[in-house]
């Protein structure tokens, strides 16, 4: 520990949003005031202007997964991009293929998706996952058909940070002729990602999860080798090529691309810091708590989400005693829905496991101090709730 006096709470719910980069924040601000032109005003100069950031950003964003700029469409974030890619490739194969294959530990607007085209008649496979929270590619292999139009697997999984084996998924895909999508948004900055070694015709992203600001996101979709068909969620005045309608943000594209453009820059040394601190945390809880579990794969996984299960503990009354810790019990976007974690459950964990996991996200501004602080408070705090219920 510093001799610094701590700043309360401890924020460690990276996988919830990340703070905007104050450099990201510099970069924006001009298109909030003096730069107000609409990029789709193709007449004057400030409509001008305000394109060539648009473009500039899109090729910001394309960088970090070794796409093109003229590939990227902007959204208001990964969840619109993944019911784009979901149902705009779905519905743009119907009748030709109509079989869509996902994983039962999906983003939840993945889920939705799924089974609201379910509803509409497509064939939809959710694949299990094993006790670590991989898919296994054989079996990947052996449900896919000659009617399979989409397969769509995670990156990065937001509640345990396992990372699938996103390689041998684009070969089978690419080898049967079957579009490959990808949610990234808990990837993007944090692994290396390219899309054509990996296979990969669309993938979804998120800005806030970067550094960035919240409100907008990206998609990957391939226009060429092969070029994917799609049908667009909204209409209106055809901008983004008519994938994606409406008038778009300058401000918050600029600030998406220079979230990008820094987490690539800095992803060797950052992701090396991180790794470091999740091990440490990790460490310092089974050391002192020999009882606790990892959740997810020790090995294939992003060190900077460390999600934990403390059998015989409340998650719930574990977080309300770690007032001074802002962490999570499962992901943001499902913190209404009452019971356990859905992906854990998928994984195998118990009922009563899974209510006692917590999920601790390492990021770029937390500090060793933090870490040691966070360790104590835990330790102790389970301790005490484990002597109680004795």
């Amino acid at each position: 520990m510093t001799g610094h006096k701590l700043k309360l709470p401890v924020y460690l719910d990276y996988q919830a949003t990340t703070p905007v980069d104050e450099r990201v924040l510099a970069a924006m601000l001009p298109w909030f005031s003096e730069r107000y032109g609409n990029p789709h005003s193709a007449a004057h100069a400030l409509g001008w202007e305000a394109a060539g950031a648009v473009t500039g950003a899109a090729d910001r964003v394309a960088a970090l997964i070794g796409a093109e700029g003229r590939d990227i469409v902007f959204t208001s974030g990964a969840t619109e991009s993944n019911n784009l890619a979901l149902k705009g490739v779905m519905r743009a194969c119907r009748g030709r293929r109509d079989h869509l294959i996902t994983v039962a530990s999906e983003h939840k607007c993945v889920i939705e998706s799924a089974r609201a085209l379910a509803g509409e008649g497509f064939r939809v496979d959710f694949l299990p996952v094993d006790g670590a929270g991989l898919i296994d590619p054989d079996q990947l292999a052996a449900t896919l058909d000659d009617d399979t139009a989409l397969v769509s697997v995670m990156a990065v999984n937001n509640e345990t940070g396992v990372i699938q084996p996103l390689a041998r998924i684009g070969a089978l895909c690419r080898d049967r002729g079957v579009f490959f999508h990808c949610d990234a948004a808990q990837a993007a900055g944090k692994i290396m990602l390219d899309v054509e070694a990996l296979n990969i015709d669309l993938m979804s992203l998120s800005a806030h999860k970067i550094y960035g600001p919240k409100g907008v996101g990206a998609l990957f979709l391939r226009r060429r080798r092969p070029r994917v068909p799609i049908e667009p969620l909204f209409s209106g005045g055809g901008q983004q090529g008519g994938v994606r309608p409406g008038t778009m943000a300058p401000a918050l594209c600029v600030g998406m691309g220079e979230a990008a453009a820094l987490a690539g820059a800095e992803m060797a040394d950052e992701v090396a810091r991180i790794g470091a601190l999740g091990h440490r945390l990790w460490d310092g809880i089974h050391a002192g708590l020999r009882t606790a579990r990892l959740n997810g794969d020790a090995t294939a996984r992003f060190w900077g989400n460390v999600n934990v299960a403390f059998p015989g503990v409340d998650a719930g009354r574990l977080m309300a005693e770690l007032g001074d810790l802002a962490v999570s019990s499962g992901a943001a976007c499902a913190s209404a829905v009452s019971g356990p974690s859905y992906v854990l459950e998928a994984m195998g964990v118990s009922r009563a496991d899974a209510s006692a996991s917590i999920r601790f996200g390492v990021g770029r501004f937390t500090s060793g101090a933090e870490i040691d602080f966070a360790i104590g408070r835990i330790v102790d705090t389970v301790g005490k709730l484990s002597s109680a219920a004795a």
